[in-house]
């Protein structure tokens, strides 16, 4: 198939687990978009998985237990990279020296040095590779950035956010093992940063300055991850970005960025909002929903393909740039964690 065909995109799954399913389940919402392989360790689950997003129609996706297999065939224009974050650099790496596009999930890998690694691979070898970090490309952050660059809020003064869930510790789970790289700013808390960029970015003409200072609390679990994080970021003007982010509270989830004028709110799960909240001193919020067409994934799906069939080799939405920046503030983040004992 030739890449300027828009009737079929032939997607490999590499690690078909429960994020999967959220990336498989927003194929039918971009145009072309299909599931064409699967590579699992697992042969049974990676059949499973296949069977359960087939769609009337279109052909079988193959399933191997063979990276090669998948990253040599001529059936699969991109892989979507879904397995714990421990394993990211190894497929990311693997399938750019093969020639295929990536979409990898979030965090790409777990410092700046290896996400370094990564982006010069691709440049070198002219291959598109965008982290997925799906709430940059979602109705409610276009309606936001719209009402930011607008000057709805006026001067941005500070930003608060939580990403904060109650989870049974299971030493054995990739949230709360350290071999699979397990903790909460790793997991979760990519994307209070990730926002608190955003946001900068919206008002600074696409710049986000770097912080000037990093007040850190981490609480680690036994096993030596983080599971609960609480971090005040100090900017240039006296801005500032409060966040926590846990594996040990329930939270609503909010993020809000305050203004000389106005909040700008995502009110429930920021990280996957359908509306935005305008709030003003004695009046209700003035409330604008964004819903996802199908569960928010198709956003990036539809970014990396777009990408891909341009020949770029990074996302203008999604830049490299922006992937070691984050890298980079959580390794400035984590260095300030306590010793595990």
């Amino acid at each position: 198939m030739a890449l300027d065909d828009l009737s079929s995109f032939r997607w490999g799954v590499i690690g078909p687990g429960g994020i999967a399913n959220r990336f498989a389940g927003a194929l039918p919402a971009v145009p072309g978009a299909r599931l064409a392989a699967v590579f699992a360790r697992d042969a049974a689950k990676g059949q499973a998985y296949a069977a359960q997003w087939q769609r009337e129609g279109q052909p079988a996706a193959r399933v191997t237990t063979a990276l090669d297999e998948l990253l040599g065939s001529d059936e699969v224009d991109a892989v979507y990279v879904a397995t714990p974050h421990s394993n990211h650099g190894e497929y990311v790496r693997a399938a750019l020296q093969a020639g295929k596009p990536v979409l990898c999930e979030k965090p790409l890998v777990t410092t700046r040095a290896e996400g370094q690694t990564l982006v010069d691979l691709a440049r070198s070898r002219g291959v598109f590779l965008m982290e997925a970090l799906w709430t940059r490309f979602l109705p409610a952050y276009d309606l936001a950035a719209r009402m930011l660059q607008d000057g709805a809020i006026g001067e941005l003064r500070a930003m608060q956010s939580s990403f904060c869930f109650a989870s049974v510790y299971d030493p054995q789970h990739r949230q709360w093992n350290p071999a699979l790289a397990g903790g909460a700013l790793w997991d979760i808390g990519i994307y209070n940063l990730a926002v608190t960029r955003w946001v900068l970015q919206q008002m600074n003409g696409g710049v986000c300055p770097e912080p000037d200072a990093m007040d850190v609390h981490a609480t680690l679990a036994p096993t030596g991850v983080d599971k609960a994080v609480n971090v005040t970021l100090h900017f240039p003007g006296g801005v500032t970005s409060q966040f926590r982010c846990a594996f040990d509270a329930a939270s609503v989830n909010a993020f809000e960025a305050l203004g000389s004028k106005a909040a700008l709110r995502f009110p429930t799960d920021f990280w996957q909002a359908e509306a935005v909240e305008l709030v003003t001193r004695k009046a209700p919020a003035e409330r604008v929903a964004a819903p996802f067409a199908i569960n928010g994934f198709e956003g990036e799906i539809a970014e990396a393909q777009a990408c891909i069939r341009a020949g770029w080799v990074e996302s203008p939405r999604m830049p490299h740039a922006e992937t070691l920046a984050l890298l980079g503030w959580m390794d400035a983040i984590r260095a300030k964690f306590p010793q595990p004992a």
